[in-house]
């Protein structure tokens, strides 16, 4: 089902102001999916919260049982980490 809502989802991500990187993943040990988006800064990142596609795309996960994190979690990074380069 994830797959199929990348379809209705990614065109209307992608041409956001301010996206950097957006992620999704799921874990099959405990039946869970999880997105995770950069953003340059809060502004941009609550787009996502009044984002319709995205609103509706939860309605056919909570039909089957599925449930959802809300408030959606934004947080200010603090640090970060990035390969060291080995030349």
């Amino acid at each position: 089902m994830m797959n199929e809502t990348e379809k209705a989802l990614r065109p209307g991500i992608e041409s956001m102001p301010g996206l950097i990187a957006f992620y999704v993943g799921a874990a099959e040990a405990t039946s869970s999916l999880s997105n995770v988006s950069l953003w340059t800064d809060l502004d941009a990142a609550k787009q996502l919260d009044r984002f319709q596609p995205m609103l509706d795309s939860g309605k056919p996960f909570v039909a089957m049982g599925g449930t959802f994190e809300r408030p959606i979690m934004n947080y200010t990074t603090l640090w970060q980490l990035q390969p060291v380069s080995k030349s």
